[in-house]
């Protein structure tokens, strides 16, 4: 057994196209393993005495070694991502038994040489498929290796798993043409082969691809468990192709293990207990069909008929179904008596490996993480935010306000400040309806880096909220260059300035309302029923629409970002003193009925409180966003 491991050592480090060298062959061991959760027994009428606890996984326990593809298979439900997910190290909560990895309990050295591609692919659309592995391995190597050989070797991998002709094409998106299924799974695969994982993790690699594709995207498994790694994946139906590339098979059933060892063998290890198939058949179908409790093409024979033929034997009762709890007892049985003792001799003659030592929790610095996230941001982010239908609306939107309010002077006040009230209004609505799809557009690829060590929350944060700045307002510049001129507002330079500062700064405030009510909600229809509730509620304390509030409710007043950006408004326009035209000749534009109930104040005092608050609103609702994102990972993590 020594000699074999120092075999898989050596082939490991002498795989092609691998920089990152030095890293240990694991022996994967799961014993007894148990998981249950607690579900609601009714509606909302039913107390919390009354949940259900629901077992998923019953007692599965079965050993990978290096240079093995374990495929675990099973109906719908039968608990294989659930088993897969927890040998990963990803599934927290009630989690019973025992999973090691050479003797050693899951830590942050061993998530380090741990590779895990989910079912469905989460990649940024945008992004090419040499940028999407270029800043993968910016972020997951450590800096043991230079930026320049990080590159080479996300190039390596591009080679090495045949995405060449489409290195510099765009991932895609169901909305947007990219690369083909195939080479999108291939990208996700190669995400988690920059780190050179001595055990990778894949749930369901072939789904949704045809049978070609899912043939080439196993055999390259196949090629790099060769190597020395251990692999682990679920697979629902394999093509007979795909099952005999299998070394061991993990079959699965209501969270039971019916059968545990090498693939070639399961059709015989059945048949010994009285489950034989006769007609020539898919093995995974066979397997299926035992593990469902069903006989999927019995509809066509009679049970005389099948058993003449052998189809089954001892196998079937009236209704052409298995007595699957006594294929459970039965497989259980067996497995006692003869597998785990062979599993404890194999576990035994492992334990020379060497153990993974621990190193530092973070691959790279916080500022590296930063400013490869910015880039990558930028990059993603700026087809969204200058979108031709973005761009669109608020040139539209512009052109029509500065037309409505074309050439407006002080002698029709109401009118501009009127068009005032609008502009808060609509960069408040506008900016906040952006932000708040955020997070739970992106709750998906925050958890898969996250959950690999990729990176710092706080560093993903701030390189968000950096990112969006240019962005996010260069169209409200725009927007108020058009409208401002058009509608003959104060012509002076200082006087724009400081409504275009109002502007910038009732944006950044209303977009990171939208940030923490879709951290906080991470439910796109919910958060933005309860935004609309929000943003029509400050609206409405604004000051424009009702100037005698009641004193009950005034205080709303002080929670909108309108009213101060209003105040901001009307104190970039006028002054203290200045008059306007009126029915007693001039009268002073402080006695406006607009102006003077909301008690808006034009010197310098009251312009400093108003941009105050909103400064205080604008850390406050980014704050709030931050915390939800943490709480979300601490649930995730207790889960």
């Amino acid at each position: 057994m020594d000699q074999e491991l120092a075999d898989i050592e050596s082939q490991t480090e002498e795989t092609p196209n691998i920089h990152h060298k030095g890293k240990s062959p694991v022996i994967l061991k799961f014993d007894d393993v148990v998981y249950k959760i607690k579900t609601k027994k009714g509606g909302l009428l039913k107390k919390k005495r009354d949940a259900e606890e629901k077992v998923i996984l019953k007692g599965v326990t079965g050993i990978v070694e290096p240079g093995e593809m374990l495929a675990m298979l099973g109906p719908s439900g039968s608990g294989k991502t659930t088993l897969l997910t927890a040998l990963g190290g990803r599934l927290g909560g009630r989690l019973g038994g025992s999973i090691t990895y050479n003797g050693q309990a899951f830590s942050n050295a061993i998530k380090r040489n741990t590779g895990f591609v989910s079912q469905d692919d989460v990649l940024y659309p945008h992004l090419t498929v040499t940028e999407t592995l270029v800043f993968t391995a910016l972020l997951r190597l450590p800096n043991s290796i230079t930026k320049e050989e990080k590159v080479e070797h996300a190039k390596a991998v591009i080679d090495q798993l045949g995405l060449t002709k489409c290195k510099d094409s765009i991932v895609g998106s169901p909305y947007l043409r990219g690369v083909s299924g195939g080479e999108r799974k291939r990208v996700s695969i190669g995400q988690e082969l920059l780190i050179n994982p001595s055990l990778l993790f894949l749930d369901e690699p072939t789904s949704g691809l045809d049978s070609t594709t899912a043939q080439r995207i196993v055999s390259t498994l196949w090629e790099l468990a060769s190597g020395g790694r251990t692999i682990v994946m679920t697979i629902h139906q394999p093509s007979s192709r795909l099952y005999y590339l299998f070394h061991k098979v993990l079959l699965l059933s209501e969270g039971n293990t019916l059968y545990f060892g090498k693939g070639s063998e399961a059709i015989e290890y059945f048949s010994s207990i009285g489950y034989a198939p006769a007609l020539a058949m898919n093995p995974s179908d066979f397997l299926l069909d035992l593990a469902n409790g069903t006989l999927l093409f019995s509809m066509h024979f009679s049970k005389y008929e099948m058993l003449s033929a052998g189809i089954y034997t001892d196998a079937l009762n009236e209704d052409h179904t298995i007595d699957k709890q006594n294929l459970i007892s039965m497989c259980k049985r067996n497995f006692d008596a003869q597998l785990k003792p062979a599993l404890e001799g194999t576990i035994d003659s492992g334990k020379s490996l060497s153990r993974f030592q621990e190193t530092e929790k973070w691959p790279t610095s916080w500022s590296q993480q930063f400013f490869v996230l910015l880039r990558r941001d930028v990059k993603e982010r700026k087809y969204e935010s200058f979108s031709g239908l973005r761009i669109g609306q608020v040139l539209v939107v512009a052109l029509i306000s500065g037309l409505l309010w074309y050439k407006s002077d002080i002698s029709h006040l109401q009118d501009q400040i009127g068009l005032l009230f609008f502009i808060s209004g609509f960069w408040g609505f506008f900016p906040l309806f952006q932000a708040i799809f955020t997070f739970p557009q992106e709750l998906m690829m925050l958890e898969k880096e996250r959950s690999s060590g990729m990176y710092r929350l706080s560093s993903y944060f701030m390189s968000r909220m950096v990112a969006d700045l240019p962005m996010e307002l260069v169209l409200p510049t725009i927007f108020l260059c058009i409208t401002y001129w058009m509608a003959g507002l104060k012509a002076k330079v200082v006087n724009f300035l400081y409504t275009l500062l109002s502007l910038l700064l009732n944006v950044l405030v209303s977009q990171g309302l939208g940030l923490a009510i879709g951290a906080g909600v991470m439910d796109q229809k919910s958060a933005t029923t309860l935004a609309s509730v929000i943003m029509l509620c400050f609206l409405l304390a604004g000051g424009f629409y009702v100037q005698h509030v009641p004193k009950f409710i005034a205080w709303v007043k002080y929670i909108s970002i309108s009213y101060y950006t209003y105040q901001l408004f009307i104190g970039s326009q006028y002054n203290y003193g200045e008059t306007y035209p009126c029915s007693n000749g001039q009268c002073q534009i402080s006695g406006f009925p607009s102006i003077k109930e909301m008690g808006f104040q034009f010197h310098l005092h009251g312009q400093i409180m108003a941009a105050s608050a909103l400064v205080i609103m604008l850390v406050g609702y980014r704050l709030i966003a931050y915390l939800a994102l943490m709480r979300i990972g601490v649930i995730k993590s207790l889960a």
